[in-house]
């Protein structure tokens, strides 16, 4: 969740509200020529006597605080295509793939939840149902709504790398086209041949097929913000300007209920979580805060330079959790 001077004091619903309220605004551009528009002020800070993991949450692999990009194309070396997970907890899972020149993923869909993707290298053509298909390129963010088909397939000359995020345990469904064959079953699961019902998911004013991040966000010096914000499922851009660590006494905030991750999309992030020696990632880095932890993120070096992290959790309004003493504030 977004780590900024704008958050407001432990245990305050009204405050998660209103930085949800703040990202879906981000998340639509002004008209040409329109007045910036006044944010209204934070509510009073409410206090509460908050729930905190004691003793914290421990990284289970393959979840680890930092997750440098270097380290895993190392672990694949020579390998065209492969996948390798990145983050698992109850609410979502996230993978590294890589996907050989020429080389296409089947047709899949996923019953009730979207998919996200960050596309880092290479460039892949996404077809998603009801959609023209478009190709991706480094800094694109994909949005799948939940039961639309969708396939992806690299072009060019170079293999295509992704980051692709999931709800925690979703498998895929293959569409049967009539000439499909069974897919083969996994440990727990035997594909059984049904009518899907439900209907389609769809794209509405808050979420879109996809953002060409660098082009219209760093190219045109335009505001991040929210590209998912919808049940179970938060991508959230950040982006500022290189500005001095803070000092170890402030600690950011913690969340009661779920874990939040950030992939680093440009320039470099310190992140100081409870625990953990406090480092700097890059771009292309994964890094991770397990449930109950004190973090607190902020845009690296050198002082100016533009940086922006991917904040990815399962709710829009998550609530954060501050020292009394922060007055609600990083």
């Amino acid at each position: 969740m977004r780590v900024v001077k704008s958050g407001l004091a432990a245990g305050m619903m009204a405050g998660a509200a209103m930085l949800a309220h703040q990202a879906f605004a981000q998340a639509v551009p002004a008209p040409a020529g329109a007045a910036p528009a006044v944010r209204p002020a934070p509510p009073p800070p409410i206090y509460g006597w908050v729930p905190k993991k004691n003793p914290v949450q421990a990284y289970v692999a393959p979840n680890k605080p930092w997750w440098k990009l270097a380290d895993v194309l190392a672990l694949h070396k020579g390998q065209a295509s492969w996948s390798q997970p990145i983050v698992r907890n109850k609410d979502l899972m996230a993978d590294w793939h890589q996907l050989a020149p020429g080389a296409k993923k089947p047709e899949v869909l996923y019953a009730d939840n979207r998919v996200a993707m960050i596309v880092w290298s290479g460039q892949v053509r996404v077809s998603i149902k009801g959609q023209e298909p478009f190709v991706a390129s480094k800094g694109f963010e994909i949005n799948v709504p939940l039961r639309l088909p969708f396939t992806m397939e690299t072009v060019g000359s170079a293999p295509a790398l992704w980051l692709e995020v999931h709800e925690a345990g979703d498998i895929p469904i293959y569409p049967d086209t009539g000439t499909s064959t069974r897919p083969a079953d996994i440990k727990g699961v035997t594909y059984t041949r049904s009518i899907l019902s439900g209907g389609d998911g769809v794209y509405d004013g808050a979420n879109k097929p996809y953002l060409d991040y660098y082009k219209d966000v760093v190219g045109a010096n335009g505001r991040a913000g929210a590209f998912i914000a919808s049940d179970h499922m938060f991508v959230n851009n950040i982006r500022g300007k290189g500005t001095p660590t803070p000092p170890p006494t402030n600690l950011g905030h913690f969340h009661t209920n779920y874990s939040e991750f950030w992939f680093v999309m440009e320039g470099n992030v310190d992140y100081q979580i409870q625990g953990v020696p406090v480092f700097t990632a890059s771009a292309g880095d994964v890094v991770t805060a397990e449930v109950g932890r004190w973090h607190r993120a902020s845009f690296g070096g050198p002082v100016g330079q533009m940086a922006t992290r991917v904040a990815i959790n399962p709710f829009p309004r998550g609530l954060h959790n501050y020292t009394p003493e922060s007055n609600g504030r990083q």
